[in-house]
């Protein structure tokens, strides 16, 4: 395992003692970028060390309820610049999974906020919220949805008995807010999977479908990239799914108790973004 000092002495340093050496880095955003809405760290400076190193980047998040434009206007308010391809969110991700498997679009129903019903609205879906509408749809759709009801839920079950496709953007089973863990995606699909017996699709980190979508975008190869993210069982675990190396940082969710028993571990346990580039 390697380390950065301050975390555990002894260890090799930063980014440059990677072999074969890293070209590509892919980064989680909440507990790695920012956390709420205040950044970790110097964001600009830190973005400036990976276009001088020549490093590609590219942001890939579980989050599900915010559009790609919406995460470049709060990069461009830290002072970070990025392209929309170098954005993935669990959202956009999922719709481009069901384009592969439905190429001709069609009505979907869905259980989940703006950034998912506007991703598939993008990818040629017609997205139906209505619990009332009982339209046949070619599949649900689940993601964090903080307005969910049993009505949505009733109806997401019916769809998925009748034989519909049953997709989930990510499987968080919490998410972080000040006041504490509160429910994320994952305890939506929950509900559904105990109603229906059915196993989602799931497009979101640990699932490696998300990261190979990442890693295409960066024209790389899986061991040329660095994941780095604050959670081990989503970061970490679809990194080492895809065949990528990793890195913890402990300025999100995971701590180094955690991360000292998981298996296998990261490569790198790093305080911070700019610890792990040896800044």
């Amino acid at each position: 395992m390697w380390a950065v000092p301050g975390v555990e002495e002894g260890h090799k340093l930063m980014l440059a003692g990677f072999a074969p050496p890293i070209r590509g880095l892919i980064l989680d955003m909440d507990g790695v970028l920012w956390s709420d809405a205040s950044p970790i760290g110097d964001l600009r400076t830190v973005f400036q060390a990976l276009s001088e190193r020549q490093l590609g980047v590219v942001l890939a998040t579980n989050n599900a309820t915010k559009t790609v434009d919406e995460y470049l206007e709060k990069l461009r308010s830290f002072g970070v610049s990025l392209e929309s391809r170098q954005i993935v969110t669990s959202s956009n991700a999922t719709a481009q999974v069901l384009l592969e498997r439905f190429p001709d679009g069609g009505r979907v129903f869905v259980i989940g906020e703006g950034g998912l019903l506007a991703a598939l609205h993008q990818a040629g879906f017609s997205p139906i919220t209505d619990p009332a509408q009982d339209s046949a749809v070619l599949a649900v759709v689940a993601g964090i949805d903080r307005t969910v009801t049993y009505d949505k839920l009733r109806r997401a079950t019916l769809h998925i008995r009748s034989g519909a496709g049953f997709y989930g953007t990510n499987p968080d089973k919490t998410f972080p807010t000040p006041l504490g863990l509160v429910p994320g995606a994952g305890s939506i699909l929950a509900a559904l999977e105990a109603a229906t017996d059915i196993t989602p699709i799931v497009v979101g980190k640990p699932s490696p479908l998300m990261m190979e979508i990442a890693l295409e975008r960066l024209g790389l190869h899986a061991d040329e990239v660095l994941v780095v993210g604050d959670r081990l069982e989503t970061d970490v675990a679809a990194g080492h799914a895809a065949g990528m190396r990793t890195a913890l940082v402990l300025s999100g969710v995971s701590t180094l108790e955690q991360a000292k028993q998981w298996d296998p571990p990261p490569d790198l346990i790093a305080a911070s973004l700019s610890a792990v580039l040896g800044a």
